[in-house]
């Protein structure tokens, strides 16, 4: 797959019109949300995303079915570039695991340190994920002010960072795993390999097993639009026509103009509260705020460099360091993992809408400086032209 054919969100080639448009459609959905939740008309807003569909509500079919397309399309970009792409090399690929670690680590040690010995402190793991669709979301709207390298870093780190999330919603925030459905999982995906192994190039024993792996994930209690992220490194990514190629450009127009709108529509509506200040200095706001705009750009930038000076990792492709600090900033979004976390550690306590709030202004901070960052040092400047003289 070339440069010029490999059309993606987080392509090798320049940002395409239409992925600028998604991610401004992105962008008037949390708009719209946002006045929606906090309008006289709220109590239709929530009402709509709890509509049942199936034995599940609206919000419930966004959130863990159709972001599996959303991870899947992702996953397929991400395996691209391990594979023929600028994660190719083991320096490079290295540099956003160990970001995403060290963004994982320090964010939840910096929510600790503010909450210890308070009820507060069991939502330590809030901070801890990075919101992939919103934040490749305000990347797109930079346009091609961002080198391809820093998006591909960005979104390579949400997907390892989600993964650790999981792991910890798994270990630490979920009172029963199915471990029968787990098994089912590990068959499932152990099935797909063999038809990788085997040559099946047809997408359809692909998409009939991934719509099974997707159920045994939903069931096993682990969230359900991990499975796009299994299925996307289980299917065929050689040849001039291959599985990936076919579900990677099928998954394009309705993912980036529906699925992640619709995410963003259904996700970021947080009503907020008349007495805003003090819920605001409240300890479960403080410390979530600041393990997202603070923790998550020292840990992911400081990681990165940290494996660049021991040389474990380079930096990516035209990319400065005033850049990986913006897209670190950008890694700050929590969002919708932070408020799923935030929900399975405080339930309907008190606690959770200080910690919504502190999510809601974390992430919007961390964005916007993020953003303009990345606008004044993701290009290096240009080298001066000395005049030859004869």
């Amino acid at each position: 797959m070339n440069a010029d054919s490999h059309d993606g969100l987080i392509s090798a080639a320049p940002l395409k019109p239409s992925q600028s448009l998604s991610g401004l459609l992105l962008l008037a959905a949390t708009i719209v949300a946002m006045i929606w939740a906090n309008s006289d008309a709220r109590d239709s807003y929530h009402a709509l995303w709890e509509l049942p569909i199936g034995g599940m509500s609206l919000h419930h079919v966004i959130n863990d079915a159709l972001m599996a397309l959303f991870f899947l399309m992702v996953g397929l970009e991400i395996k691209h570039e391990l594979q023929d792409g600028a994660l190719a090399s083991v320096r490079q690929a290295a540099l956003p695991i160990v970001g995403a670690i060290g963004g994982m680590l320090v964010p939840a040690a910096i929510y600790t340190a503010i909450a210890v010995g308070s009820p507060a402190a069991r939502g330590w793991g809030i901070p801890m994920a990075t919101d992939i669709a919103f934040a490749l979301g305000v990347m797109a709207l930079l346009g091609d002010r961002v080198p391809a390298g820093l998006r591909i870093f960005l979104a390579a780190l949400a997907i390892a960072d989600d993964i650790g999330a999981v792991l910890v919603i798994g270990l630490f925030y979920t009172s029963h795993i199915a471990i029968g459905a787990l098994a089912a999982v590990l068959a499932l995906v152990g099935l797909l390999l063999v038809c990788n192994k085997r040559g099946v190039r047809s997408p359809w024993p692909y998409i009939a097993l991934g719509l099974l792996l997707w159920v045994a994930v939903y069931k096993s209690g682990v969230h359900a639009s991990i499975a796009g992220v299994l299925l996307a490194f289980t299917i065929p990514a050689r040849g001039n026509s291959s599985v990936e190629q076919t579900l990677e450009h099928a998954l394009q127009f309705p993912v980036s103009y529906g699925v992640v709108p619709l995410f963003a529509l259904a996700n970021a509506g947080v009503a907020l509260p008349h007495d805003l200040g003090a819920l605001m200095a409240s300890t479960a706001a403080v410390a979530t705020a600041a393990g997202l705009l603070i923790g998550k750009p020292i840990g992911i930038a400081g990681a990165a460099w940290i494996a660049v000076r021991m040389r474990w990792a380079s930096l990516p492709t035209g990319a400065t360091w005033l850049g990986l600090i913006g897209v670190s900033l950008l890694g700050g979004i929590g969002f919708t993992m932070s408020l799923f976390v935030a929900a399975l550690a405080f339930g309907t306590s008190a606690h959770l809408d200080a910690a919504k709030l502190g999510v809601l202004s974390g992430s919007l901070c961390a964005g916007a400086l993020g953003a303009a960052l990345l606008i004044l040092g993701a290009r290096p400047p240009a080298r001066p032209t000395t005049p030859e003289f004869t």
